[in-house]
């Protein structure tokens, strides 16, 4: 979201803000809602690290709908989008302003496009490669609503997690790599739905899983996905969790990016996060893109790393023994 789209709405007009609250959904870190009233202000996202940037802000961050306002702050997976602007509809007062802002790289113009049949939209602001309009709130986006899908295997995902569609190529990939036994204490670190949690409970060895998701709507779906008692679900910054002991066995194909640029550090993060949860004797398995720059950074936190498979786009690495560092 752009701060200065934001602050021209208020200042002509665009968006009157009311009395009472006004709902934010999905703000990133980095967003400046200093616009805004911080008193009347509850910021919704299930993003982890959004969600404790802005409690640390002193944000209301626990859901009181019903809302006077909302402000959406797009998505670029429009299924995602389609979905907060109907979850905003429902939860503001009937008639009442949902304003929504996105990147026109985002994808922000299609849903004014589809928007324009479907409600009353108001004035389209345009600032800073993005765009900005309200609409008031009503019954007519509800069949926007996010649903469930169930996809091949039997599991279940919602609209905005990564890969809803199917399991991605990478963590195929590392799945079928994983070793027939691991050790007894497992970190599935940024465990998404759940797929590679259920190839990792397949293998001998595990007593105890810990999934580490930051996206809470990945981990509810997660929840359902893996009926198993070994496993236990965190709802948690992947580059902050640690777990109650440490751990043999860590497995990820972790992030590389938050926007359409890659963003290597996300990686180097995750490595760093894993050496730090491991025993001595630990394993890391971990599916990462081919042209990341990941080794350097494994050779610096581990005593062995090979790579234990690849095809095209992706390769496996496996890590033992973290080195320890002050």
């Amino acid at each position: 979201m752009q701060s200065e789209r934001l602050e021209r709405a208020l200042q002509d007009g665009l968006w009157a803000l009311p009395e009472g609250r006004t709902a934010v959904y999905r703000p990133r870190i980095g967003d400046d809602l200093s616009a805004l009233p911080k008193e009347r202000v509850v910021v919704l996202t299930g993003f982890k690290p959004d969600h404790d940037h802005f409690a640390a802000l002193g944000y209301a961050v626990e859901p009181a709908a019903p809302y006077a306002a909302a402000l959406v702050c797009l998505p670029r997976a429009r299924a995602h989008a389609r979905s907060l602007l109907a979850e905003a509809s429902a939860a503001v007062v009937p008639g009442g302003s949902v304003v929504f802002d996105g990147q026109k790289t985002d994808g922000v113009e299609a849903i004014i496009k589809e928007l324009r049949g479907l409600v009353a939209l108001g004035e389209v602001l345009s600032k800073a490669h993005g765009k900005l309009a309200s609409f008031p709130a009503g019954p007519e986006l509800a069949h926007w609503s996010g649903q469930e899908s169930q996809i091949e295997d039997g599991f279940v995902t919602l609209p905005g997690v990564f890969s809803a569609d199917a399991a991605d190529r990478g963590s195929m990939l590392l799945a079928s790599l994983l070793p027939a036994k691991l050790g007894p204490k497992v970190v599935d670190l940024g465990a998404g739905w759940g797929y590679l949690s259920r190839q990792i409970l397949a293998r001998d060895g595990v007593k105890r899983l810990d999934l580490v998701e930051a996206e809470r709507d990945a981990l509810d779906c997660a929840r359902r996905n893996v009926d198993d008692p070994r496993a236990q679900f965190h709802w948690a910054d992947a580059l902050k969790f640690r777990p109650e002991s440490l751990v043999e066995t860590v497995v990820m194909n972790p992030p590389f990016h938050t926007t359409r640029t890659a963003e290597p550090t996300l990686g180097l993060a995750f490595i760093a996060a894993a050496r730090k949860m491991m025993a001595p004797d630990g394993v890391l398995y971990m599916v990462a893109n081919r042209h990341l720059p990941y080794d350097d950074a494994l050779e610096a936190a581990f005593l062995t790393v090979e790579q234990i498979g690849a095809d095209s786009a992706f390769r496996v690495m496996r890590a033992a023994k973290p080195r320890r560092k002050s």
